[in-house]
């Protein structure tokens, strides 16, 4: 009965688009997605190659406000396509990503 009524009030809320990332580097190997949804830690969140240089990612996040970086072949960078950055502890910027409610 419990599973029940937390499935009823979760189908209530709509649930939030995911996040799509997209990144394009002409030599890199391995590129992941590093940030503070995943406690900053590159492993946890690899890109797929989409061939011809190409990676992305579909994250599915709660409503918040998170920052990212890249992690290319061990290289931490912004993403170029980022609509928002914010300055981080270490001189360069962070990416921002703003998770909304549907609807």
């Amino acid at each position: 009965m419990k599973h029940k009524k937390l499935k009823q009030c979760a189908g209530n809320r709509p649930a939030p688009p995911p996040v799509h990332l997209e990144f394009t580097h002409p030599t890199a190997t391995m590129v992941n997605v590093a940030g503070s949804f995943n406690d900053w830690r590159p492993e946890a969140t690899p890109m797929v190659s989409l061939g011809g240089g190409s990676w992305m990612k579909e994250l599915t996040l709660p409503p918040g406000v998170y920052e990212y970086r890249f992690v290319v072949d061990s290289e931490w960078m912004p993403d170029p396509q980022a609509a928002e950055t914010t300055p981080n502890p270490f001189g360069g910027v962070n990416s921002v990503i703003r998770v909304e409610v549907a609807g």
